[in-house]
């Protein structure tokens, strides 16, 4: 595909990349020389200087032979007159960031008055994964497949965890909730795992598992599932906003420590259920007065990354049963944070890019029946767990799962039949319609028929 990437800051660069890698034609737009010369020596694109809301710079990049643009700069209003241009122009499919909480109730009118295929918000995307880890308080990351009905979680396996120390099928003879292991990460190396598998001390697992059930699935292995009744945010940027409004109406206690007098004062007035203190985040002394020994979940929402690793770490160790999530921006960071006592790491500039990855999935294949639903990428980006559609004219519709010749790295992970959530064995049969969620160290699977060898 033929595709324009307008506004290369973190979310942009990583987009442009990602695509890349998936062999489209990505053309890149942005004000600042700089910014296109350093990506240009990153990333296999071309790349243009400019203003790309502008007729003279849309054209010089093709946008009439454009197959989708995606406007990723820091504005709103600049992303939205692209897109509309962009359309003008002959693009055939346009995607728009829309960030600013005062939109976020208009963006479906937003996108279907301008013909845009999407209009993303990752700031309240990044609130919605955070809310959906303060489900799961022993939970690294969680997402979920099926309209809510299936949840994929990953979480570090410990010794008091009945799983450590046996092999898989071993550990669910005794387990009574449906779920399966779909991927295991030990050190630097990544499992699609069979029943014979040994779980280890400190690897970190990823279930899917029916929503209803997920919570008493830990209470069997040995976590315990405490409610977050309590938590306390630093930094009260966007994320802080929409992470706040969902918790509010969750009764979830929320605190939010913002240093700038201004942002903190419009804070109180937007958000009138929660207690919001001006001061600073980095000062210990006040956070511990802001009852942080009380708090049940400790959340980093600030720009800085070093100062949300080093907070979420002073958190940890003031009060060592809490819930840690950090929000982090620059990947530099990941390995070192997979030593530290972190519970758990958001990344907008991902949550994102798998969004757009999976629209651009949709498209290259070509026909609405395949489409992909979902597509999420966990265990540091290594692994994919992808929701496709199963067609009426699909090589697997009514075949038995253990008739099927799969690629190596194939994992069917769940079906969704109705209101139904099934952890498939060998016997079940795929039937058209099914949502079948596949998770696979394979990339660019674009159909459900490209798991077949």
């Amino acid at each position: 595909m033929n595709i324009i990437v307008v506004g290369i800051g973190k979310v942009g660069y990583t987009v442009a990349e990602q695509l890349s890698q998936e062999m489209h034609d990505i053309t890149i737009i942005d004000t600042n020389e700089d910014v296109i010369n350093d990506t240009l020596q990153d990333i296999d694109v071309i790349g243009i200087i400019g203003n790309g809301a502008t007729k003279k710079v849309l054209e010089s990049a093709g946008v009439d032979e454009c197959d989708l643009l995606i406007a990723l700069t820091g504005s709103d209003e600049l992303n939205i007159l692209s897109c509309l241009l962009a359309k003008k122009l002959g693009a055939k499919s346009t995607i728009a960031r829309v960030r600013d909480p005062e939109y976020s109730d208009d963006l479906r009118l937003i996108k279907d008055s301008l013909g845009l295929a999407m209009a993303i918000n990752p700031e309240r995307e990044a609130a919605a994964e955070i809310q959906r880890i303060l489900k799961f308080p022993t939970a690294k990351n969680v997402d979920f497949f099926g309209h809510g009905k299936v949840d994929l979680i990953s979480f570090t396996v410990n010794q008091s965890c009945t799983l450590c120390g046996k092999a898989l099928k071993d550990s669910f003879a005794k387990i009574k909730t449906k779920a399966l292991v779909c991927a295991i990460e030990r050190g630097e190396d990544v499992f699609i795992p069979t029943g014979d598998f040994v779980v280890e001390d400190r690897d970190v697992v990823a279930i899917l598992a029916p929503s209803k059930t997920a919570p008493e699935f830990f209470k069997q292995i040995g976590y315990r599932a405490n409610d977050i009744r309590n938590i306390m945010i630093i930094g009260g940027g966007k994320i802080a906003v929409y992470l706040a409004k969902i918790l509010s109406h969750l009764h979830i206690s929320t605190t939010i420590v913002e240093k700038d007098l201004n942002t903190a004062l419009n804070l109180s007035y937007a958000l009138p259920d929660v207690n919001v203190v001006h001061g600073d985040g980095t000062n210990r002394s006040l956070l511990l007065e802001e009852g942080l020994k009380e708090a049940d979940a400790f959340c980093c929402l600030t720009g800085i990354d070093e100062e949300n690793i080093v907070l979420s770490l002073f958190a940890k160790s003031a009060s060592p049963k809490i819930k840690t999530i950090t929000k982090v921006n620059h990947t530099l960071f990941r390995e070192v944070i997979k030593t530290l006592e972190i519970d758990s790491v958001v990344y907008p500039k991902f949550t994102t890019a798998n969004i757009i990855l999976k629209h651009v999935r949709s498209r290259v294949a070509g026909n609405a029946k395949n489409e992909v639903k979902k597509l999420t990428r966990i265990i540091n980006n290594k692994v994919e767990a992808i929701e496709f559609r199963v067609p009426e004219d699909s090589q697997l519709a009514e075949k038995e799962i253990q008739t099927l010749n799969l690629r190596p790295n194939i994992l069917l992970g769940s079906i969704t039949r109705g209101s139904e959530v099934i952890i498939p064995r060998g016997s079940d049969v795929l039937k058209a319609g099914d949502s079948v969620v596949v998770v696979t160290t394979t990339e660019r699977l674009t159909r459900i028929d490209d798991i077949l060898a």
